[in-house]
């Protein structure tokens, strides 16, 4: 069974005292969708090149779209007609299919391993066009080409930004020769294209995103005691950030990218520090007997909010990211915790213990708790980019698996591996 940081505080602080997955893609499973999703039809793009197609790229765009659960994809094999040009669209058989919006394009080989992706998104009923873009492309991109034209369809018929094109980080757990071993990865946001950042034989644990999507920070345990590193992705250079005796966990770095929030207790119990990256500057934000840990920067770099069980059991609080007194945001439950703010900083998505323990979401100006997801061991929420959906860590079968759910509860899926288990997911930015 795997649990939140804060519910492993306990488990790290024994280890201390006393120490002196799968690598396969995900296989992702929509198993909530929304009934009123709106009809769309992605006709299978034209090929002007030799051999096959290296990608099929219409087939990305219809899946990125259906993963979304706003957007109903047509079927391939119902399609009456099968047209790459305007000129070639028949505008009453596609509104005998009841169908919304219409995507046709090509996919053009234009040179050595270079490429270029055409498309075309149309109103059926309006018979207008709403989007015509050409994209060049290299042959490894081309995935990613896909993702950038359902990010374009999402939100020309939705109005807000698609997360196609993002990325996500994980752990994975598997057991090889007889030993645990732990990986940092990183994937496309559709699972595909995963990528060794670090491998470890001990723990490692919280990725979080730096906030130009170019570096990683993450506690590693590699040397038998926590260490707060960060790593950039282009290079793989790392560098060591915090390494204090006692504990070094929960990096999340601030809007600017210029200062981490972290959890030390190099001063006795855990508190809330702010480490400035350039001058490796401590500042102590939080001074109390309990523990205090988890901190996550509101969009706005302003204010910090982190779990504590100062008032006897652990619950959202908030401090001025400068410093001052914290205020606790939660009062539903004996245990909220591991909050993350949602992109326009009006909520916050937490694990919500009860009944097992639940992705929920709170709306800040209200204080209005709502539960998403079913449980029982849900855990790690994690914003997309666009604020539309919320990442997770959970078990499927009695493994560590990833889901995600919409901030609306109507959407969930399932990001499966073939063996192992897997956690601690952290969206990347756009």
């Amino acid at each position: 069974m795997f649990v939140s940081a804060y519910r492993i505080f306990s488990v790290l602080l024994l280890w201390l005292a006393f120490s002196g997955a799968s690598r396969g893609e995900l296989v992702i499973e929509i198993t909530r969708g929304v009934a009123d999703a709106i009809p769309i039809a992605v006709v299978p793009f034209a090929w002007g090149g030799r051999g096959a197609s290296p990608v099929d790229v219409a087939r990305v765009v219809q899946q990125d779209l259906a993963r979304s659960g706003r957007l109903k994809p047509l079927p391939e094999q119902d399609m009456l007609t099968r047209p790459s040009g305007p000129d070639a669209i028949q505008w009453r058989a596609w509104r005998a299919l009841g169908q919304d919006y219409l995507v046709i394009g090509q996919l053009n080989e234009v040179g050595t391993d270079q490429y270029e992706a055409q498309f075309f998104l149309f109103d059926v009923y309006k018979g207008e066009q709403l989007a015509g873009y050409r994209l060049a492309s290299r042959g490894r991109e081309l995935r990613h080409t896909a993702h950038r034209i359902a990010d374009i369809i999402y939100e020309k018929i939705t109005g807000e930004p698609g997360a196609f094109a993002t990325r996500i980080a994980y752990i994975t757990v598997s057991r090889e020769g007889g030993r645990r071993i732990h990986r940092l990865q990183i994937a496309d946001a559709d699972g595909f294209n995963p990528r060794t950042v670090v491998v470890s034989p001990e723990p490692l644990m919280s990725p979080a995103w730096s906030p130009d999507g170019k570096s990683i920070a993450y506690v590693s345990f590699e040397r038998r005691r926590s260490a707060i590193y960060v790593q950039t992705l282009a290079t793989g250079k790392r560098v060591k950030i915090a390494d204090f005796p006692g504990i070094n966990g929960s990096p999340a770095w601030s809007p600017d990218g210029r200062h981490l929030a972290v959890t030390l207790s190099k001063d006795g119990s855990p508190d809330i520090y702010v480490i400035n990256l350039a001058s490796r500057r401590l500042k102590r934000l939080t001074r109390s007997f309990a523990i205090d840990t988890e901190p996550a920067w509101s969009p706005d770099g302003k204010r910090i909010v982190f779990t504590s069980d100062r008032g006897g059991s652990p619950q959202i609080y908030t401090i001025p990211a400068n410093g001052g007194k914290p205020r606790r945001l939660t009062f539903e439950g004996g245990y909220n915790a591991r909050a993350t703010f949602s992109r326009d900083g009006r909520k916050l998505a937490l694990v919500h213990g009860g009944k097992g323990y639940r992705i929920a979401l709170l709306e800040l100006s209200s204080g209005t708790l709502s539960i998403l997801t079913p449980g029982p061991l849900d855990e790690s929420p994690s914003f997309a980019p666009n604020g539309s959906m919320i990442l997770y860590a959970t078990q499927i079968d009695g493994r560590g698996q990833l889901a995600a759910v919409s901030v609306d509860g109507r959407v969930r899926q399932q990001l499966a591996t073939p063996e192992g288990d897997v956690r601690e997911p952290a969206w990347s930015p756009f």
